[in-house]
């Protein structure tokens, strides 16, 4: 055949949209491009093209997931080493919250303007900036003499965490097909389990064997290969208009926010009730004004328009009640395990993995039970039965076998974690791409804010138990209190999970398909 034929020549037309198309999917993998722009155009190439796209956003969850593995394991070891660290400063083990609180009052207080330096500056270089700011903050948490020292360094590590995980959540919802979320949230969480897998186990060999300032000094590693991997794989993905700066909206939130906390936490304490109440007044006069000055701007820091979009408005209130009882569950349980049972930190550390190896198993099974039985039924049975694995915990006592207790762990894990994966999921169903950035820093806001009030909730509960009983040592029955009182918080979160629709999130899940198969053909 001639090579002028008329085949020949379509060929040559067709080979630059080709070329162009490939240029387009290799956008799309870096997290350059989003996903709304770019995965329109990707069916059109012959050979299977969605087997590359799939490739690169576990490539990019994969690499957020790392960030989250040095949050999550620092968090859990710390909870490990809280009662050597209470002695060596010479407090109460209760007194040692205020460390973890001030940790989650940093990322309450700066992940509201984690989405407009990921817009202005570029997801990369923030990314890098935040992980850096970690790293500082644990070799500061590593050299504490007391225990305010210790709150400062917490702190700033917080401010490094508040930009980590909401700007690398954003990087991926932009990276990824709707259709394909579930999978994309479920291979995020992947590394970031394993964190709470080794954090008791190690935290309790260092503090046992060690020194419990070994725990921040374990980061340094981690964080040096984080910053490389951002460095070659995470794209420079930033809003196209970003929004104005909104430094009245960011005081007025981080005002309310940090005397709300501060506040609930120091209820826990002896002799502090009026500062504590006297804060938490601020703190409500604080989120007063910022409604106001919230409805009177254009682009404010967290967008509460966003609670209009029904899905999302679910997914924070029961996400927000349910993360309550997670917040609380990491602090009470080692502290039971060691004071009330006098186990060593290091056997403690083992019993405790079994929630983490829980959630571990959830990764594979999610996926399938949403795309069987839907996000509102799933919602409604995995809280249910996740709360009640909580509450039996508060009966743990000596008498009973350690198999028994890691399986009523393991299975709590399971349900808690799968809770997570739907609401983070089912948060962004019908969010436009355009307000993704503020959507995933107004969610994760309230995230980590929760996360916290689950610290004070529990802490207050013991505290309540230890008055009644006028000791220092809280007894078997004060924790018990405690985790009936947290687990009741999550358990609430049924009435608005039953509010979802019998039908949200199904082009999430794949069920639209499933339950319509002819629809294809």
């Amino acid at each position: 055949m001639p090579r002028s034929s008329p085949i020949s020549s379509a060929r040559k037309l067709l080979r630059p949209r080709r070329r162009g198309l490939a240029a387009i999917n290799s956008e799309i993998r870096d997290g350059i491009v989003p996903a709304a722009e770019g995965l329109s155009l990707v069916p059109t190439i012959p050979a299977d093209p969605r087997t590359e796209a799939q490739r690169g956003y576990r490539t990019v969850a994969l690499i957020i997931a790392c960030a989250m593995f040095m949050e999550q394991m620092d968090a859990t070891v710390l909870a490990t080493a809280l009662p050597t660290m209470a002695r060596d400063f010479h407090v109460p083990a209760t007194s040692l919250s205020s460390a973890l609180t001030s940790y989650l009052l940093a990322l309450a207080i700066f992940i509201p303007a984690s989405g407009r330096m990921a817009d202005r500056f570029g997801a990369k270089t923030v990314f890098r900036l935040a992980i850096l700011l970690f790293l500082a903050g644990s070799v500061l948490c590593g050299q504490a003499t007391n225990l305010p020292f210790l709150i400062a360094a917490r702190f700033l590590q917080g401010i490094g965490g508040a930009m980590m995980i909401p700007i690398g959540r954003l990087v991926l919802l932009r990276s990824v097909a709707k259709e394909d979320m579930v999978q994309a949230m479920s291979w995020l969480i992947i590394p970031a389990l394993i964190g709470p897998i080794l954090g008791p186990p190690l935290g309790g060999f260092i503090v046992t064997y060690l020194n419990w300032r070994w725990i921040f000094y374990l980061n340094i590693p981690i964080g040096v290969l984080g910053v490389a991997l951002v460095t070659k794989f995470i794209g420079q993905v930033r809003g196209e208009r970003p929004p104005r700066a909104d430094l009245s909206g960011f005081v007025l939130s981080g005002i309310s926010l940090g005397s709300l906390l501060f506040g609930f936490e120091m209820t826990s304490r002896t002799g502090e009730l009026q500062p504590a109440l006297m804060l938490i007044g601020i703190g409500l006069a604080a989120g007063a004004l910022y409604i106001r000055h919230a409805r009177g701007r254009e682009s404010p820091i967290l967008d509460l328009t966003l609670m209009r979009v029904p899905t999302f408005r679910l997914s924070v209130i029961g996400g927000s009640l349910t993360r309550i009882t997670q917040g609380a569950q990491p602090f009470l349980l080692p502290l039971m395990l060691q004071l009330g049972f006098g186990m060593s930190a290091a056997a403690s550390g083992l019993i405790t993995i079994a929630g983490a190896i829980g959630s571990l198993a959830m990764k594979w099974i999610a996926p399938r039970v949403l795309r069987e039985f839907g996000f509102r039924n799933s919602l409604i049975v995995g809280g249910l039965v996740g709360s009640a694995g909580y509450a039996v915990c508060g009966f743990f006592r000596p008498s009973w076998p350690i198999p028994a207790i890691f399986a009523v762990l393991a299975a709590s894990g399971f349900f808690m974690s799968f809770q997570f994966t739907a609401y983070n999921t089912i948060a962004y169903d019908e969010i436009p791409p355009q307000r993704m950035s503020a959507a995933t820093s107004f969610y994760a806001t309230f995230q980590q804010l929760m996360l916290s009030l689950g610290i004070c909730v529990g802490a207050l509960a013991l505290h309540l138990g230890t008055l009644a009983t006028g000791r220092t040592v809280p007894l078997l029955r004060d924790f018990t209190l405690a985790f009936l009182v947290v687990t009741a918080v999550s358990t609430s979160a049924t009435i608005w999970n039953a509010r979802f629709s019998p039908t949200a999130g199904d082009e999430l899940s794949g069920r639209k398909a499933v339950s319509r198969p002819q629809a294809d053909g």
